[in-house]
Parts: structure tokens; C-alpha cells; sequence
């Protein structure tokens, strides 16, 4: 009998079940008890006297009499409010295994090693629940898989990467050696930032409290140090993000600015619902219909991969999967004066 009840569809038709017995036995009790008594008999009369009426059945002597408020009215306002009820609780029954599932999808996007979903209620919520629990753990072992991959695949190119640069010296013509050496370094570069995205794919950080403002003034002051023309500008409260994450975003977004047009200007807007951060340039710009395509991964303006002329194509791709994992936006305008700027929008929870 129990098993019966474990399912989502025997919980429900046994919350109707009990409601609808439980409304029908008031009205059955409600009609019995102030039923309408029987119409009086008629008067008899014979001729010459006058004979009295015979006494009342007893039964309908003792039955009390109808309020004002009586009639069909109480047992059918019971009857609504039990089905109400009873609809309230199945809809709540229904709803809740799918609400505990998306509120589980939703950590789990932000953080895969967000802990399982309780497997609790009736079977087919104990069923989704395992079955999301083991799809969590499959996630997990395949992002380690490729985390093992990652550091095998960077450790076996790296050592012979080294050694042709080592051997290099041994070239006697200095015009090849350059050229040698510069796609090398383009071959090192594209590794390194290609290892630097999927690591960003894989991080999770937990949300902590932040001065926004002190990140931009380091950043900018940190440019400065190595000759770079940056301004910081704007002030904000302090914000709830992830620290490296929103270091990243901002960090790549400068350097994209920089690449291109030699100079960059951060502004902060504090606003009550959300905080903006503006990385401004004053260099070629982006066609309007080119802005969406910079964020695809390895996705260069120019044919030519020579990382001076605009690297490997994953600033962008980086910075924009950061502000996402901020809960943000990061989307491209174009400068007033001529330029790119990038807006960071990041919301205040």
C-alpha cells in the first residue's frame, strides 16, 4: 500500500481522493441533520365536530431547526474550499521536484563542484534527482580527464618547443633564425593563451567582497609602470564578484585596447542596480557587424597570426566567458570620438 502512495501520481490522486470523500461526507451529514422536514399531514375533519390534527412523526420533532444560513450553501462553499485546497497542495507537488531541479542546473552551471542534489520525495523526483547527480559526476570526471590532458599536452610540446629554440643558435644565418624564432614564439604564445582559456572554462571561485576601484587603479598603475598610456576614472562600492574572474575581464580587455591603439581609459559607473565598467580606446575600431564575431574563440580581424598585429584571438573569448560567470554583460561600442569601447555590466545582488 505504501508503494502506492511513493509515486508524484498516487500522491496526487490521493490528496483528491481524501478531499472530495471528505466534502461529500459534510454534505451528506449536513443534508441529514438539517434536512427539510416532511410537509404537516393534512387537517381531517368529520361532520359535525371538529376532530384534532394527529400529533407530528417524533423523528421530525426532534429535528433542530434550519439556520439562515442554511440550504446547499455551507456543504458547497466546504466543497470548494477542499478542492481548492487539495488543487494548491497537488500543483505544490508537482512543482517543487522541477524547481529543486532548476535551482540544482543553476549552481551546477556556476560551480561543478556545487554539492548533489538531495534525492528525497516521491520516485520520480528520487529518479531525477540521481539521474542529474550522475550526470554532475560524469561532468566532473570528464573536466579532470582534460585537465590531466591539458598538462600532458602542454608538458610534451613545451620540451621540444624548447629544443628547437635551443638549436636555433646553432643557425648561422641570423635573417632565418629571426623568422624561426619569431614563429616559435608565436607557437609558444598560442599554447600558452589556448591553455589559459580552457583553464578559465574549468576555474570556479566563490563570490567574495571586492573593491572594484582599487582592482582598476592596480591595473592601471601597473601599465604605467611598464610605459603604457592608462587612466583610471570613476568611483564605486565595493561589489560582490570573483575576484579573478572579474581580474581577468578587465586585465584582457586592457591589453586589447593597448595592442590596438597604444592607449586605454577605464571609467567606473556606480549605478544603485548595477556597476559599469568602461575600457575605452581611441584606436581602428570595430565594424558594428564584425563586434559579436571578435568574442568567437581564435577569431582575428586580419588574416595574419603574428601576435604583435593582434594575437591569437582569445582575449576577447576570455573576457566575455568571465563577465558571464559574473552573472554580467560585456558588450562593444563604438568611442564617440572614434574607437572601441567595451562595457563590463555587472549586477548588484
Amino acid at each position: 500500500m505504501r508503494a502506492r502512495f511513493d509515486t508524484l501520481f498516487g500522491r496526487l490522486f490521493g490528496v483528491l481522493l481524501v478531499a472530495i470523500i471528505l466534502a461529500h461526507l459534510l454534505a451528506f451529514a449536513w443534508f441529514h441533520h438539517y434536512g427539510p422536514p416532511p410537509p404537516p399531514p393534512p387537517p381531517e375533519f368529520s361532520e359535525g365536530f371538529d376532530e384534532q390534527q394527529p400529533p407530528l412523526d417524533p423523528r421530525f420533532e426532534k429535528r433542530p431547526p434550519r439556520p439562515w444560513f442554511g440550504g446547499p450553501l455551507v456543504p458547497l462553499t466546504f466543497q470548494l474550499i477542499s478542492l481548492i485546497i487539495a488543487a494548491w497542495y497537488g500543483a505544490k507537488l508537482l512543482s517543487r521536484p522541477i524547481q529543486r531541479l532548476s535551482a540544482a542546473a543553476e549552481r551546477l552551471s556556476e560551480n561543478l563542484d556545487s554539492p548533489p542534489l538531495e534525492e528525497s520525495g516521491p520516485r520520480e523526483a528520487r529518479q531525477a534527482a540521481n539521474t542529474f547527480n550522475l550526470m554532475q559526476k560524469r561532468i566532473i570526471e570528464q573536466m579532470q580527464q582534460r585537465s590531466r590532458m591539458l598538462g600532458a599536452v602542454s608538458h610534451d610540446l613545451r620540451t621540444p618547443l624548447s629544443r628547437l629554440k635551443l638549436r636555433l643558435e646553432q643557425i648561422d644565418d641570423d635573417k632565418l633564425q629571426g623568422q624561426m624564432r619569431q614563429d616559435l614564439d608565436d607557437m609558444i604564445s598560442m599554447l600558452d593563451a589556448t591553455l589559459t582559456y580552457l583553464h578559465e572554462q574549468r576555474t570556479s571561485e566563490a563570490l567574495q567582497w571586492m573593491d572594484v576601484q582599487a582592482l582598476v587603479e592596480s591595473l592601471s598603475e601597473n601599465a604605467q609602470d611598464q610605459g603604457a598610456d592608462v587612466q583610471a576614472s570613476g568611483h564605486c562600492a565595493p561589489l560582490q564578484v570573483q575576484p579573478m574572474a572579474l581580474r581577468s575581464c578587465v586585465n584582457n580587455l586592457l591589453d586589447n585596447a593597448l595592442r590596438y591603439a597604444g592607449q586605454a581609459q577605464i571609467v567606473l559607473e556606480d549605478h544603485r542596480e548595477h556597476l559599469v565598467i568602461r575600457v575605452i580606446d581611441h584606436g581602428p575600431g570595430i565594424a558594428a557587424d564584425k563586434r559579436e564575431a571578435v568574442f568567437e574563440p581564435f577569431f582575428r580581424l586580419e588574416g595574419s597570426r603574428n601576435r604583435n598585429s593582434g594575437g591569437v584571438g582569445l582575449g576577447m573569448t576570455i573576457a566575455r566567458e568571465a563577465a558571464e560567470r559574473l552573472g554580467g554583460q560585456l558588450s562593444l561600442e563604438e568611442t564617440p570620438d572614434g574607437g572601441l569601447t567595451a562595457v563590463i555590466r555587472l549586477p548588484r545582488v
